[in-house]
């Protein structure tokens, strides 16, 4: 048992112990935007706000670059989709679950490539070409910015992207020494399997279009 523990733990022994606070902090955040988003509740952006704020600080302080635009990135979404979820389409309704149209999948798939292109551009600036690991993060970030995106207009699509993003990151954050970021990703794949299913069990009930 104390082999396992240190086998997950061990990397925290330099951490400052404020910024584990502040990790485990961020990951219940993290994990309570996502069930508000599987639950479709208003809820979703400001606990997402609170967990990536957070994220955005320590990555940085740990020199993790793609991570941080990620977040950073998803601070930006959560306002914007606060936005979007809470505007009416007409007196009565507010933007309904729906799927992607045509147009919509023809952003996703630009907005994919744009992001593989920017982040290989500041990976290039800040010479973080130096890990395998460095690939993986651009080919997450690029599933993760258009997954965000797709949430924040309440695109059903949006779990797809974050089931396949987050089952690359419970290996990846485990690598990198964020072991808690780690077990947040596999909560995250659960919760984006049921969001999936909650979400279309809406969307047949009671379709509806924007």
């Amino acid at each position: 048992m104390s082999h396992i523990f240190n086998l997950l733990f061990d990397q925290y022994s330099g951490y400052d112990t404020l910024d584990i606070v502040l990790e485990i902090i961020a990951v219940v955040f993290g994990v309570l935007s996502v069930w508000f988003s599987k639950e479709n509740k208003i809820w979703v952006f400001p606990t997402g706000i609170i967990s990536t704020s957070i994220f955005v600080y320590l990555l940085y302080k740990w020199g993790l670059i793609g991570d941080m635009l990620i977040n950073a990135y998803y601070f930006a979404m959560s306002i914007y989709g606060w936005y979007i979820w809470t505007r009416k389409i007409d007196k009565d309704k507010y933007t309904p679950i729906s799927f992607t149209t045509t147009k919509e999948k023809y952003v996703s798939v630009l907005l994919f490539v744009l992001t593989l292109g920017v982040v290989y551009i500041i990976y290039q600036l800040f010479d973080k070409w130096t890990s395998w690991t460095a690939y993986v993060d651009t080919f997450t970030t690029a599933l993760f910015f258009v997954g965000m995106w797709l949430m924040a207009k309440r695109k059903i699509e949006n779990w797809i992207f974050w089931i396949i993003g987050d089952l690359i990151s419970v290996p990846l954050y485990f690598y990198k020494g964020l072991t808690f970021t780690s077990m947040q990703y596999i909560g995250f794949t659960v919760l984006a399997v049921f969001g999936y299913l909650a979400w279309k069990k809406t969307i047949n009930n009671a379709p509806q279009t924007l």
